[in-house]
């Protein structure tokens, strides 16, 4: 065994796919980040948690109106998703920029992303936890899938600029759906 950075764990423990979160603040304006911290909490109802820090510009819209979508890009947007969190919200369109459509949600104003495979409409339910550690818990009210991305593959942020893309799926007897 070779010691590791503890500046370098979370690559070893990156908890699921990058994917991309909108909020439209109360003035209306919608915006979008890039986001690889989040974790499933619950099942029935679907709950989640997520980290989004307060120098992120979808930080204020998020605690303000305690709403938001989590888009699931596939590999495809890999480009798209990146250029999305290389930028602020604060000075830039980046929906424009990333060339992304947004479409209406059902029952959040944040908008829905065409070009992603998924789309999970929320609204935050818990923020005990956001004054100290940034984290929101978020319900998902409504769940989208495009049938048109019928096996996407995801992407998987493990530092620095790298990304590994989901690969083979295996299968093995479980008592758990």
């Amino acid at each position: 065994m070779k010691e590791l950075p503890l500046a370098e764990v979370y690559r070893l423990i990156e908890p699921g796919p990058v994917v991309l979160l909108t909020t439209r603040s109360k003035q209306g304006r919608a915006n979008v980040m890039t986001m690889s911290w989040h974790l499933m909490m619950g099942v029935a109802p679907p709950t989640m948690a997520c980290v989004v820090s307060s120098d992120d510009f979808s930080f204020f819209a998020l605690r303000q109106t305690k709403e938001c979508v989590v888009a699931i890009p596939g590999v495809g947007l890999a480009e798209k998703v990146v250029k999305v969190g290389n930028c602020s919200g604060r000075d830039t369109d980046k929906f424009a920029t990333a060339w992304l459509t947004p479409l209406p949600a059902e029952r959040v104003s944040a908008p829905l992303i065409a070009e992603c495979f998924a789309n999970l409409e929320c609204r935050v339910i818990d923020t005990r936890l956001v004054n100290k550690y940034n984290l929101f818990v978020l319900e998902v009210l409504k769940a989208w899938i495009d049938p048109a991305q019928p096996r996407p593959k995801t992407i998987h942020h493990v530092g620095n600029g790298a990304f590994i893309v989901d690969g083979d799926v295996v299968h093995f007897e479980s008592r758990i759906p």
